[in-house]
């Protein structure tokens, strides 16, 4: 089961990576009776996939129909062309969505893997035909993580900003209660409390509690179904290339012990390592400028490309190389990557201004969209969008959370760390003061604080619509009236925090069909060569259709790639 008992040198499968659909594809594998094995560079497994939210998008899914919910592949298949636009592959699109309920029944049923339905987690498009309030984004239950045993310790730790009080393990649906400020979120947050507080046994172990939730949930069953399976998992096994053999790809390359070793794959490799974000050159070559690798909300240090250079060296398209899964980050002093703000811009009371002073986009807006309007209004205004500064008053600030800044009810601004001052947060009595210490033009800020703050009256934003769909609102404070996503800004002192131009993952990659086979230029297969995930060209073109929009592909092409592998092991290599 570990890196440590394994020693053989030839498998039916070699899979690239240990991130949600590197192992999803593993067990299913496993379970038709292939030998794999997982290499991962790291000394951890997981991937990003550890540190996300864990959500996975997929229509008509057996959950939601079991409460009664009305979905179709139809109904779905509508709503994507309409999201993904011209970049949309009909082929791969009914691949997916054909195979995305029957992957997570079949997980659901055979491994360690257990979802609930988000009923209430509206698609990101709410306008668009085809698209539905609520029922197709899966949330992961809650996981005893002892039933890893020494396996735990191997296990890539979440993002603080996914934990409760930063060590209590809480699922999304409990999140969106608390910070919508839903009916009993209070008696929510101390139920969660007491549950972590009387766990004894566990705390003489371990700060953190004894359950995941989240990526690190869906991470930990997925680990603990392998080990079921006797499946092994290389750790700090670095991926170095391609093995292929007459036009067939028949093993990989990896480092491991600072020595170079050749693996065989007697039937293929399924590359599941995620894409280019943590390399600085290629995304220069590729990605909208400006761009930093520091920006980047990933693990510093893996998802290099390394998959992405080694199918280009055997001939391999790519499409979508100039977007991302972009998410707008904050930078917090000490940690090691930045972290993404998702929810938060929704809240109301908080604006987002480029450094004139400028609203450029609907605050609450899917994480996507709002990169990319950094970057279009970027153009525009000769720089001033990338970075963009959210900008607060007192009221808010207790209010509210905005990225490790709790709300001062519960962290007031004498228990903030000292550094994080004027590098976190600036804080200023006035508008025009605070415009000044962040570069911003204060005029400008003033004329669109004043705005908002009518607009907040009205309960409507002409310039954005914010908070005009189920989208917005479904962060938004369900007890501000008469739009949940819109307060003045009209108590002092004021805050600003300075917002990236981030991303959660690149979006582009290895060109791929219906069958998860890594294609060339003229759409012919790579034999034995198959990509999923981030080291792939999204299957969702330039859109982002719900949450779990990343893993939920990432799962269900890991299903596919399987099942392909297995109608083919029959024929001679």
């Amino acid at each position: 089961m570990t890196a440590q008992v394994q020693t053989q040198s030839a498998y039916d499968v070699i899979v690239v990576g240990s991130g949600a659909g590197a192992m999803t594809s593993a067990v299913f594998l496993a379970d038709q009776g292939f030998s794999v094995l997982i290499v991962e560079k790291s000394d951890k497994y997981g991937g990003t996939s550890a540190i996300s939210g864990g959500g996975i998008w997929i229509p008509n899914n057996h959950y939601f129909t079991r409460k009664g919910g009305n979905d179709s592949v139809e109904q779905a298949l509508t709503y994507l062309k309409a999201a993904a636009g011209d970049h949309v592959d009909e082929a791969r699109l009914r691949a997916y969505l054909d195979n995305a309920p029957k992957m997570i029944e079949t997980l659901t049923r055979t491994s360690r893997v257990r979802y609930a339905v988000a009923e209430k987690y509206p698609d990101y498009y709410p306008h668009l035909p085809g698209a539905l309030p609520g029922g197709r984004t899966l949330d992961p239950e809650l996981f005893d993580t002892s039933l890893l045993g020494e396996e735990l310790d191997n296990l890539r730790k979440p993002s603080p900003s996914t934990l409760l009080m930063g060590r209590i393990a809480w699922t999304a649906r409990h999140a969106h209660k608390a910070m919508a400020r839903g009916f009993g979120w209070q008696l929510l947050i101390l139920r969660l409390m007491l549950r972590y507080k009387l766990d004894f046994k566990w705390r003489r172990k371990s700060k953190y509690d004894r359950r995941a939730a989240l990526g690190s949930s869906l991470v930990a069953s997925l680990r603990r179904s392998l080990m079921d399976r006797n499946v092994p998992l290389w750790l700090n096994t670095d991926f170095s290339g391609l093995v292929s053999e007459q036009g067939r790809v028949t093993g990989v390359t990896v480092v491991r012990g600072g020595r170079e070793m050749t693996l065989k794959a007697r039937h293929g490799v399924i590359l599941g390592s995620g894409g280019f974000e943590q390399n600085q050159a290629l995304r220069e070559q590729y990605l909208p400028q400006p761009t930093r690798m520091a920006w980047s909300a990933t693990p510093p240090g893996n998802n290099t490309g390394a998959a992405l250079q080694a199918g280009l060296a055997q001939g391999a398209a790519t499409a979508l190389m100039d977007w991302a899964w972009w998410a707008p980050t904050i930078a917090v002093p000490g940690e090691e990557k930045p972290r993404g703000i998702f929810a938060e811009r929704a809240f109301p009371g908080a604006i987002v201004v480029n450094g004139l002073g400028r609203r450029f986009i609907n605050e609450a807006a899917p994480y996507l969209e709002f990169v990319d309007a950094m970057y279009r209004d970027n153009e525009t205004t000769a720089g001033k969008s990338v970075p963009a500064w959210v900008i607060f008053d007192g009221h808010f600030r207790h209010n509210y959370a905005m990225g490790p800044l709790m709300p001062a009810q519960v962290m007031p601004d004498s228990r903030l760390r000292k550094e994080w001052r004027d590098s976190l947060y600036w804080k200023a009595d006035t508008l025009g003061e605070l415009a000044q210490m962040i570069g911003v033009d204060a005029a400008g800020l003033e004329n669109t604080v004043a705005k908002v703050n009518d607009y907040a009256r009205t309960g409507i934003d002409p310039d954005f619509g914010r908070g005009g769909n189920v989208f917005d609102r479904y962060y938004g404070d369900s007890n501000v009236k008469p739009n949940p996503c819109l307060a003045p800004l009209r108590k002092g002192p004021y805050y600003a925090m300075r917002m990236d131009a981030g991303d959660i993952g690149t979006k582009g990659g290895l060109l791929t069909n219906a069958d998860a086979q890594v294609v060339r230029e003229d759409g012919q297969p790579i034999a034995g060569l198959y990509a999923i995930g981030n080291c792939s060209a999204s299957v969702m073109g330039t859109s982002y259709p719900g949450a779990g929009g990343t893993l939920g592909p990432a799962m269900t092409f890991a299903y596919v790639a399987a099942n392909h592998l297995a109608s083919q092991r029959q024929e001679p290599a």
